[in-house]
């Protein structure tokens, strides 16, 4: 619903930014990694994600596409809500968090305060096959991925099969691909199609 917010910053501190967009403030929460990559700048860029309670409607905003999709992939877990992704989000780094998760290391998510050894579990088991990890870079695999399922539907309009496309994307994952926009990964696939 909101992809970003592009404004002046107002107000900065652990748990939340405070950013002027056209005369509105919004009030954005975010993570101890994002608090750490922002910096004293005026202006500023977030990729944000809104969660519609039927109480409340929270924005959360992210420095990196990367962290948004981790975010996204974390809450799509059964038991794990918008507060919890965020905590696992300010305790490691969401490579620190993919490395887990990759790796199976439940202990790693169990230090984490609100996560016990059933959560951790759970966590590993729905977004194992779904995160895959290099030195520098979290690529996710599989629906919930913009980028994935963007590149997808364009694919799919030129007249590829969804089978076909799929198989060449999860290939390119499995070689260590990791292209920063759709239409570099749009690009790759076409090249292996």
């Amino acid at each position: 619903m909101i992809e970003f917010l592009e404004g002046r910053l107002i107000e900065k501190t652990p748990t939340h930014l405070v950013i002027d967009v056209g005369g509105v403030g919004y009030f954005v929460n975010i993570s101890l990694y994002t608090y750490g990559k922002v910096g004293t700048e005026e202006k500023i860029k977030v990729h944000t994600h809104l969660s519609i309670k039927e109480d409340a409607h929270t924005l959360y905003g992210f420095l990196e596409k990367e962290e948004r999709e981790l975010f996204r992939q974390l809450i799509s877990v059964n038991g794990v809500g918008a507060g919890t992704a965020r905590m696992i989000l300010s305790s490691l780094s969401p490579s620190e968090v993919s490395q887990a998760i990759a790796k199976g290391d439940a202990g790693t998510l169990q230090r984490i305060k609100g996560i016990g050894a059933k959560s951790a579990l759970r966590i590993i088991i729905d977004l194992k096959d779904k995160i895959r990890t290099d030195d520098s870079h979290l690529l996710l695999k599989g629906s919930g991925n913009t980028m994935r399922d963007e590149s997808l539907s364009a694919l799919l309009a030129l007249g590829f099969g969804k089978a076909q496309i799929e198989k060449v994307m999860d290939g390119l994952a499995k070689k260590g691909e990791s292209p920063s926009t759709v239409e570099e990964l749009i690009k790759l696939a076409l090249k292996n199609l």
